[in-house]
Order: C-alpha cells, then sequence, then structure tokens
C-alpha cells in the first residue's frame, strides 16, 4: 500500500503541482481481498491515505489493516467502500484529535469490520505516539488485539509472525523487575528446548491486557507509557489486548498460521483460573470451559513462585487443585500440556512490582536492586512509573 501511494501521489504531484499550487493534494490506496464464493478465506485488507494539511506541506501518512466480519463478499465491499469514505473524513476534519480520528472510521459499520492496525506519520502527527494509538484502538473497541515493536512503531500480527513460533507473556509490567526478566528469558529458552524451535524464528510478546490498566479504576495514559517504556527498553514487540480469556488471543493469533504458541504464566495466575473456571462451571460444562486453553495445541509454561509465608515453592506439580478437576489436570501435566519452567533463579522470587512500585515511588534507597542496572537508570532519567525526580533535584 505504500508503493501505490507512492505512485499515485508522485503522479498527482508531477501533474498538478505547478498549476494547483494553492491546492491540498490526496491519494487514496488499497489493497482488499475479500471473502470468496467457497468462505475458505477470511476478508481483510490494506488501506492507506496520504494527505496535505496544508498547499505545498510535507505529506501526512494513516495506514490501517482491516478485518471485514461480514458473511457475504456484497457485504463486505460495501463495508470496506464506507470505511474507505470515514477515513477520508476523518482526516479532513479530525487530524488535530487522533482518537476522534480512530472512532470516526467505525461510522455505521461498527461491529462490522475489525481495524486492528493504524500508523500515523507527517507533520499533523508529530506529537502522536504510537503506542497511544494503539491503546486507543483496544480502549475504543476497533480491535480487541494490537502491537508496538521496540521503537514503538505500530505492527500487525502478519508483517512478522507468519508461519513463527510465538510464546505470550502476559503480566502488569509495572515495572519489570528481575523477576519479570527472568521469567521472559527463562520462558522463551524452556519453550524452545520444549518445541525444538529455531531461536531466530521464536518471538517472546508481552502483553498487558486492559483489565491491568484499568486495576487503578480507569486507565492511566502515563502508566501505560511507562509500562510500554520499559518493554521497548528491553527490545519486545508489545502486546495491547483486550482479551480476558487467552482463548480469544488464541484465535486471533491462529489467522498468521504460528506454527508453535505457548502462553507463559505464573504459577499463581495459573490457579486463579483453574479455581475461576472451575467453581463457574460446575453445571456440565467444566471440560468445554477448561479446555479453550489448551486449544490449538498450545501449551502453558508455568514459572513458579514462594508460597505465601513460607519459602517452599509453588510449581504446577503441586498445586492445591480442586477435586473435581483434578483427573483433568493430572491428564494435562502428564501430557506436557502444562510445563514448569526450569534453570529459574530462585533467590529473585520474593520480589513482587507492587513492593518495587511503592518503593520508587518514595525513592526508597533498596528498590534499584529488584531491577536491573539498565532500567533502573531509565526509571530514574525519564521518571516514570511516579519516580520522584523533582524533589530528588531540589533536595540535591
Amino acid at each position: 500500500v505504500y508503493k501505490m501511494l507512492d505512485h499515485e501521489y508522485e503522479l498527482m504531484e508531477e501533474r498538478l503541482g505547478e498549476d494547483r499550487a494553492d491546492t491540498c493534494f490526496f491519494a487514496f490506496a488499497d489493497t482488499v481481498s475479500a471473502i470468496n464464493y467457497t468462505r475458505t478465506n477470511k476478508g481483510h485488507g490494506w488501506m492507506g491515505l496520504r494527505f496535505q494539511s496544508e498547499p505545498n506541506g510535507k505529506p501526512n501518512d494513516v495506514v490501517i489493516h482491516v478485518k471485514m466480519l461480514d458473511p457475504s463478499n456484497t457485504q463486505q465491499q460495501q463495508a470496506i467502500g464506507i470505511l474507505g469514505v470515514n477515513l477520508i473524513y476523518g482526516c479532513f476534519h479530525y487530524r488535530d484529535d487522533f482518537e476522534k480520528l480512530l472512532i470516526s472510521l467505525m461510522d455505521n459499520i461498527r461491529d462490522r469490520v475489525e481495524v486492528d492496525l493504524i500508523r500515523l506519520s507527517g507533520p499533523s502527527f508529530e506529537q502522536v505516539d504510537n503506542r497511544l494509538v494503539a491503546l486507543a484502538m483496544v480502549k475504543n473497541g476497533l480491535t480487541n488485539v494490537a502491537m508496538f515493536n521496540h521503537e514503538g512503531k505500530n505492527v500487525h500480527a502478519s508483517e512478522f509472525l507468519y508461519k513463527k513460533n510465538v510464546l505470550v507473556v502476559r503480566g502488569s509490567y509495572q515495572p519489570a523487575t528481575l523477576v519479570n526478566v527472568d521469567m521472559l528469558e527463562k520462558g522463551k529458552a524452556e519453550f524452545i528446548k520444549t518445541e525444538q524451535a529455531e531461536e531466530k524464528k521464536t518471538w517472546v510478546l508481552p502483553e498487558i491486557t486492559l483489565d491491568n490498566l484499568k486495576s487503578g479504576g480507569t486507565i492511566n495514559e502515563q502508566d501505560f507509557l511507562d509500562r510500554a517504556e520499559v518493554l521497548c527498553h528491553l527490545n519486545y514487540t508489545v502486546v495491547v489486548s483486550n482479551c480476558t480469556n487467552y482463548s480469544n488471543l488464541i484465535e486471533y493469533l491462529s489467522d498468521y498460521k504460528i506454527q508453535k504458541l505457548g502462553i507463559l504464566i505464573g504459577v499463581r495466575e495459573l490457579l486463579n483460573i483453574i479455581n475461576e473456571k472451575f467453581y463457574k462451571n460446575q453445571g456440565g460444562k467444566l471440560l468445554g470451559s477448561f479446555g479453550e486453553l489448551f486449544s490449538r495445541s498450545v501449551k502453558l509454561f508455568v514459572y513458579p513462585c514462594l508460597q505465601e509465608g513460607s519459602s517452599e515453592l509453588m510449581k504446577s506439580q503441586n498445586l492445591p487443585i480442586p477435586e473435581g478437576i483434578s483427573h483433568l489436570y493430572k491428564h494435562l501435566t502428564q501430557n506436557k500440556q502444562i510445563i514448569d519452567i526450569e534453570g529459574y533463579n530462585v533467590d529473585i522470587l520474593h520480589i513482587y512490582s507492587k513492593d518495587v512500585l511503592r518503593a520508587l515511588r518514595s525513592a526508597e534507597p533498596d528498590w534499584e536492586k529488584k531491577v536491573t542496572p539498565s532500567i533502573a537508570q531509565l526509571i530514574k532519567e525519564k521518571c516514570l512509573f511516579g519516580f520522584p525526580c523533582e524533589r530528588l533535584e531540589f533536595e540535591y
């Protein structure tokens, strides 16, 4: 779509640039594959608009990826046409308010399309952080999943995950402590060993959910950016999602022919999921509900923790499983669908993000020992997570 925009825009400037010097130019391009007659494919496509905000000004780009949800080819054609009109209208009227522009894309077609990538660039969007665009897409219901890379650029799964191996790691990362870093590194090593995966074709994707961002009641954009800053610093591509159930995320990723898919999870979170599914589904749907986690040959990789008030480790093998699900759970562990991570650093398991967050906000001296030196430096330099830079400078 970028090549199409390049060609169309350059052609227009070449032919009309001198005669229409007082005119704002724009070029629209799309490449779409709608559903076929036999419905063996899923409708999706790329769409882009290159436009000037002022005559002779540098152009802006808005590029989106859309998934079409209508059941027929004709309906998908109609929906993509409406989306194109909405895109042109939104860029003309709402380019100074990117979130309003995003919301306007769904006018009259909400529930008919899913926009899972929006990339903004150019002078009109110089002050826009594309990581906030990813968050706004999920928050406003354009999609359930959005991604950005370590450079803060919005990316799409089809651009880099096709036929790759993927390990998803859900967490708060507020901030990323030594435990989080160890979990990411040792989890990847265990995943590669178990799945016999090629390292260069394996992606580890930290995931932040809206539920976690709303844990304080409302979404704090600066808090989100602070978490993103640390994960980007660690060179990870980050997933922002509204997938409270892992099955929704698994369904999304399945469209891109992921070869091996794993979920890295803390053992305490695994216990919470088991208890929640067990006590909510004792009426006969337990097997189907719990089985959602293990569809499409997905494996769970479990990172241990210390039991409360004890130095004893809690792993998948010694979880207090409800009696009614113990045989199913034993089946899953014996068949290596739930796997304990090995090689973890037991000396850091006493570290919890909430304690580090409280300590760094109070500028207590020991918090820096609970994160990597580079993360500690980053937090202090950029005053992340409410670190009191101004107060410390004044005291100094």
